[in-house]
């Protein structure tokens, strides 16, 4: 009879829960600490007990590596964050819901893990929402993964020379990848989360699409997410507006309403990207800053701290203002210009079109507007014929193409021109 071990640790104290298993069912337990004995329960009856912190703590890191569940009509598997957003959700999933949350890697070294959203106390916020709901909630621990799959692509993509978004690669990537699989193994029908997107039906076919709330949506970091994975999916939040969202929670009476916004980039810990870039490897060595036509200009500490479209940090002294425009990694050098030289009218990015468009509204950055452009298929993505130039294209950055609302493509930049 196999036997499951989980334990957890804080501030000096320690938790242990031992559990053998057959099959879904919980046989022997040996787990201290929890308000009531889990023999005899279900995987899922038992990601329903509270208890100490820590105990219950232990009993999720047993349960969540063999978690599974037999299949019910009508249950939803919901991505609990420990925020507000993922709280809501979960109130509109109710009664056949289980809540998961995703236990991912965060740099030891940031000042401020608190508030990222895979935290270990934002685990535990989502567990107690989950418990105060009297729903089930399953910890799964994915920091390795994570770590290979996200954050290595990142320190990696700087050192290339590029501007990676680790963002698009985890929410609908790395994240819906996990869910969806939990939500198979949970017995679940659907998957509910609380992003600020929506679902629509186009020529047949389901397709990512903006929120309600513009400025709230988070289609373009959710745009990598396969479409045919829709249909198991659902935004219960895409209609609405952040307010309308936290006065659902206050008169539910969850906490959650109150919880701060969680950090961009979790994984850095509230710590600057250079500063972790460095604790990972890439090396500060001091190198030339040039003009277009190569002329030094200044010295820089790591052509990998400069992004095109950056103006400031560069200490140059000159008579107009100057802009990164790229950088040479093999030549560790930063290349500036003016402004007019950050123009760039094509575009080739690495993805996919998910459905037929001629013309296309493409953002290429999460903080820029929409452009309006003509775009092509290629044999390993898409080529963008912008209508008006473009500054600050960045290979690593995403470009999502929109078709009115709808997400109709999706691509990591490659080349500007």
């Amino acid at each position: 009879m196999p036997e499951v071990f989980g334990d957890s640790s804080r501030n000096g104290e320690w938790a242990a829960a031992r559990l053998r298993v057959d099959g879904d069912r919980i046989v022997e337990a040996d787990a201290p600490g929890l308000e009531r004995d889990v023999a005899g329960l279900t995987f899922l009856e038992a990601a329903a007990v509270g208890g100490e912190t820590l105990a219950v703590d232990a009993l999720a890191n047993a349960l969540g590596p063999v978690f599974r569940a037999a299949p019910s009509p009508g249950r939803v598997a919901v991505a609990m964050s420990g925020g507000v957003d993922s709280a809501v959700a979960l109130l509109r999933s109710l009664p056949n819901a289980v809540g998961v949350t995703l236990r991912l890697w965060l740099d030891p070294a940031g000042p401020d893990s608190e508030r990222a959203c895979c935290s270990p106390e934002s685990v535990i916020a989502a567990r107690e929402t989950c418990h105060r709901l009297g729903v089930p909630h399953v910890t799964l621990d994915l920091r390795e993964e994570f770590r290979r799959a996200v954050v290595a692509p990142f320190v990696r993509g700087y050192e290339r020379g590029e501007t990676p978004n680790p963002c698009t690669r985890c929410n609908g990537g790395f994240r819906f990848a996990e869910l969806l699989a939990f939500t198979r193994r949970a017995g679940a029908e659907r998957l509910a989360t609380g992003h600020y997107a929506r679902i629509v039906e186009r020529d047949g076919r389901l397709l990512l699409a903006r929120g309600a709330d513009p400025t709230k949506d988070q289609s373009y970091m959710l745009a990598s997410l396969d479409p045919r994975r829709l249909a198991r999916v659902s935004f219960p939040l895409g209609e609405q507006d952040k307010a309308a969202t936290r006065a659902e929670a206050e008169r539910a009476g969850l906490s959650a309403a109150r919880r701060p916004e969680s950090q961009e980039a979790c994984f850095l810990a509230g710590d600057d990207y250079r500063a972790f870039l460095v604790r990972e490897g890439l090396d500060p060595r001091e190198g030339a800053i040039v003009g277009e036509d190569g002329t030094e200009l200044g010295r820089h500490d790591g052509y990998w701290r400069f992004t095109p479209g950056q103006r400031r940090g560069l200490g140059l002294a000159a008579r107009e203002p100057l802009y990164v425009l790229g950088t040479r990694p093999s030549a560790n050098a930063v290349v500036v210009g003016p402004r007019e030289s950050l123009a760039r009218s094509r575009v080739t990015a690495r993805g996919r079109l998910y459905a037929g468009a001629e013309r296309v509204e493409a953002k290429l950055r999460y903080r820029s507007p929409a452009a309006p452009a003509r775009v092509e298929q290629a044999s390993r993505g898409f080529r963008l014929e912008l209508d008006e130039p473009a500054y600050g294209v960045a290979p690593g950055q995403a470009a999502v193409l929109y078709d009115g609302d709808a997400v109709v493509g999706y691509g990591l930049i490659t080349r500007a021109q």
